[in-house]
């Protein structure tokens, strides 16, 4: 592998040090680091060792920070559609599902995908398909602790308890 021969301003590490102290994203943060410690001396292959960054990635990082300053460690636009279902919007869809379907028009006790879509298009003037309201609930379900322990859950109700075994008792000797 090459030396890397890149040469730092004096005002490399204080603005990086600044950098960690604003930034919030983790994604960011983790950049930040790992070109900081190549701002001290150290290699980028020991860096990208002891961080778990692929050095490819390492070194790509090293150079957008040579070049264009800590805007360089910020992610860039991504091509595409932005999701339709914001994280806004699914904090939404929770305190939805957390009222009393009977309030919002509707002849059961239980929300259906399809009647929070248009609870959700009613109050905020966004469309969604049961299809992407089901998605939001089965992505948050992954998102949960394994059955068992306790949770919270929708309207209160159930909340989760662990399980206790009944005691075992002992038989005859085998």
């Amino acid at each position: 592998m090459r030396t890397l021969k890149l040469h730092f301003p004096d005002q490399a590490l204080p603005t990086l040090d600044t950098f960690l102290k604003q930034t919030k994203e983790a994604r960011i943060f983790r950049r930040a680091q790992a070109v900081r410690e190549v701002v001290q001396g150290h290699r980028l292959q020991t860096v990208s060792d002891s961080l778990h960054f692929t050095y490819s990635a390492l070194r790509k990082w090293v150079h957008r920070f040579a070049n264009q300053g800590v805007q360089g460690l910020v992610d860039r636009p991504r091509p595409g559609r932005p999701p339709k279902v914001t994280c806004e919007l699914a904090h939404h869809l929770d305190r939805l599902v957390d009222q009393d379907p009977f309030q919002h028009g509707s002849s059961h006790s239980q929300w259906s995908c399809q009647e929070l879509a248009t609870a959700l298009a009613r109050q905020t003037g966004v469309q969604l398909s049961r299809e992407s309201v089901r998605d939001v609930f089965k992505k948050r379900r992954q998102l949960q602790p394994p059955h068992g322990t306790a949770r919270s859950s929708p309207r209160g109700a159930g909340v989760g308890v662990a399980r206790t075994r009944r005691p075992r008792v002992p038989g005859p000797p085998r």
